[in-house]
C-alpha cells in the first residue's frame, strides 16, 4: 500500500506532463497549418493580382530613379541646396493648400452632420423600426463603399471643375463612414437612461437628446476630428480629377515633368498633415481620453 501511494504521483507527473506535451504539440500544429493556409492564399491571391517579382526587381531601378529626378533642381543640383529655387510656387501653394483644408473642413462638417441625423435610424438599439434600419444602413454602405475619387470624378462632370464637387465628395462619403462609428457608439451606450425617460412619456427624439446624446458626443466630436485628418488627404487626391486644391497643380506638375515641384508639393502637403495629425490627435486625446491620441 506504501509503495502505491508512493508510485502513483509519479504517474500522475508522468501522465500530466505527456497531455501537457500533446496540447503544446497540437497548439503547434494549428499555428503551423494556419500559417500554411496564409502564404498559399496569399501566393495564390498574388497571382491573381498579378504580382509579378521578376517585374519588380527589374524596374524597380525606375522607382529609385524618379525620385533622384525629383529630388534635383534643374540645375542639377539637389534641392536642399537652394530652398529659394526648390520653392519657388510657395505663395501660389499654399493658397491652394488653404482651399484643400476648406474643402476638408466643410466637406467633414456637412458629413458629421448628416451622420449625426441618420446614426440613430442605423443603430440597433435606437432605430424605431427594422425596415427603417435596414434602409438607412444600406444608403450609409453606399455613400462609404464608391471611392471619393469617383464620386468626385461624377460631381466634375456634373458641376465643372472646382473645389464645389471636392466638397459634395467628401460630405458623401464622410456621411457613410461616420454614420456607421457613430451608429456603432450608439450601440455602445447605457439603454437604462432610455428606458427612464421614456417612462415618463417622453418621445423618441426626447429620449435620444436626453438619454442617449450626453453618452456619445465626446466620441462623436472625436470621430468627426479623426475623419477630418483622413479627408485632407483625400481632397490633395481628388485634385487629380479637377476637384480644386492642391491636387490639381500637383497632377500638373507631374505630367509635365517639373521634377523638383514635384517634390516641392509634395513635401508641403506631408509637412501639412503631420501638423494636423498631430493636433487633431491632441484635440481627440482631450475629448476622449489617451487611447484616442494615437
Amino acid at each position: 500500500m506504501t509503495i502505491a501511494v508512493s508510485i502513483l504521483p509519479e504517474q500522475q507527473l508522468a501522465a500530466l506532463n505527456a497531455a501537457y506535451g500533446k496540447a503544446v504539440a497540437r497548439k503547434r500544429l494549428r499555428v503551423l497549418g494556419g500559417l500554411v493556409v496564409f502564404v498559399a492564399a496569399l501566393i495564390v491571391a498574388s497571382i491573381g493580382a498579378e504580382v509579378n517579382l521578376h517585374t519588380l526587381f527589374t524596374y524597380f531601378g525606375n522607382f529609385v530613379s524618379y525620385f533622384d529626378r525629383i529630388l534635383t533642381l534643374d540645375s542639377g543640383q539637389r534641392v536642399w541646396t537652394n530652398f529659394g529655387e526648390w520653392f519657388w510656387g510657395l505663395r501660389n501653394w499654399l493658397k491652394l493648400l488653404g482651399e484643400t483644408l476648406l474643402i476638408s473642413y466643410v466637406g467633414t462638417m456637412i458629413g458629421a452632420v448628416l451622420a449625426f441625423g441618420l446614426n440613430f435610424l442605423a443603430a440597433e438599439n435606437t432605430a424605431p423600426a427594422a425596415w427603417l434600419r435596414f434602409t438607412v444602413r444600406r444608403l450609409l454602405e453606399f455613400a462609404r463603399t464608391v471611392p471619393g475619387i469617383v464620386f468626385a470624378l461624377i460631381f466634375v462632370i456634373a458641376f465643372g471643375l472646382g473645389p464645389m464637387a471636392g466638397v459634395l465628395a467628401i460630405a458623401i462619403h464622410s456621411t457613410g463612414a461616420l454614420g456607421k462609428l457613430f451608429s456603432e457608439i450608439v450601440e455602445n451606450a447605457d439603454m437604462k437612461p432610455v428606458e427612464g425617460i421614456r417612462s415618463t412619456g417622453a418621445s423618441w427624439i426626447s429620449c435620444m437628446r436626453f438619454a442617449i446624446l450626453p453618452q456619445v458626443s465626446a466620441g462623436y466630436a472625436s470621430y468627426a476630428l479623426l475623419r477630418f485628418e483622413i479627408n485632407v488627404r483625400e481632397a490633395s487626391v481628388m485634385g487629380f480629377v479637377g476637384a480644386g486644391g492642391i491636387g490639381q497643380e500637383f497632377i500638373v506638375a507631374i505630367r509635365k515633368f517639373y521634377y523638383s515641384d514635384v517634390s516641392a508639393i509634395l513635401v508641403t502637403i506631408i509637412v501639412t498633415v503631420f501638423l494636423i495629425d498631430i493636433t487633431t490627435g491632441w484635440v481627440r486625446g482631450r475629448l476622449f481620453g489617451k487611447e484616442a491620441r494615437n
